[in-house]
């Protein structure tokens, strides 16, 4: 639904009664937006619980015949449930989020209106319809590999730690050379950063969710855990925020 999909989706769960649900859009970066901005009004005291959900379905808008694009692209949904809780207990320590519409065009999905004449032949409207998805790889990856280990750093120093303190860094899942050398900038190894890239492509504001969920599961990561997270993408956009996990509820 081009109006927003949040509050079908709340009913859809049964949350119907004193629940406010809104779309939040930023691409890649959408998550972690979405997890900071649902942190706000838990932190402000307004509200005890949130239910962030990222999702996109990219297949539908890449060019099958743009083997640069079309092969990186999945779709998917993810979701974490953040609660209320004090300075000692679990949550959002720290954050870090950035825009630049100036380099928007690296990678974009643009809108594509189809003139229509009205009857009578005096007036004309566009009727709706979108491009494909258009990307600059060498720019995104120049972008990235530049702008994510530095807001890290910015969200760490906001949550008043350092990167020895961090247990585990979840990326955006976009592209696995960008996440080895956000690493490798960090001093951070391999082993600490959770990935599950190979089996679903990037899936846009729905990769951050599905590889915490997978780690959660496999037992990974663990209930006090500090994890480094960032987002980055179409935007340009790109953050980062520190969780310190409180657990998964089954």
């Amino acid at each position: 639904d081009m109006f927003g999909d949040a509050t079908s989706v709340a009913a859809a769960v049964g949350c119907v009664s004193g629940v406010v649900a809104f779309d939040l859009t930023a691409a890649c970066s959408g998550f972690l937006f979405a997890s900071v901005t649902a942190s706000q009004f838990l932190i402000g005291g307004k509200m005890k619980r949130a239910l962030v959900i990222g999702c996109d379905a990219l297949s539908r808008w890449v060019d099958w015949e743009d083997r640069n694009s079309c092969i990186l692209f999945g779709d998917g949904a993810g979701a974490m449930v953040m609660e209320a809780a004090n300075e000692e207990e679990n949550g959002l320590l720290g954050y870090s989020m950035h825009s630049d519409g100036t380099r928007h065009e690296h990678l974009q999905l643009d809108y594509k209106g189809q003139k229509k004449v009205l009857k009578g032949g005096k007036n004309e409207v566009t009727e709706g319809s979108y491009s494909c998805i258009t990307m600059n790889g060498k720019e995104v990856y120049k972008f990235a590999t530049r702008e994510v280990p530095a807001v890290l750093l910015e969200a760490l120093d906001d949550a008043k730690l350092h990167v020895e303190d961090v247990d585990f860094l979840l990326l955006h899942q976009a592209n696995i050379r960008i996440m080895e050398t956000v690493a490798q900038r960090l001093n951070m190894p391999m082993e600490k950063v959770l990935t599950n890239l190979e089996e679903y492509g990037n899936t846009s504001a729905a990769s951050i969710p599905l590889a915490l969920d997978e780690a959660v599961k496999q037992g990974k990561v663990k209930k006090g855990d500090i994890i480094a997270c960032a987002g980055f993408g179409a935007g340009l956009s790109w953050g980062a925020a520190i969780f310190k996990w409180g657990g998964r509820i089954d």
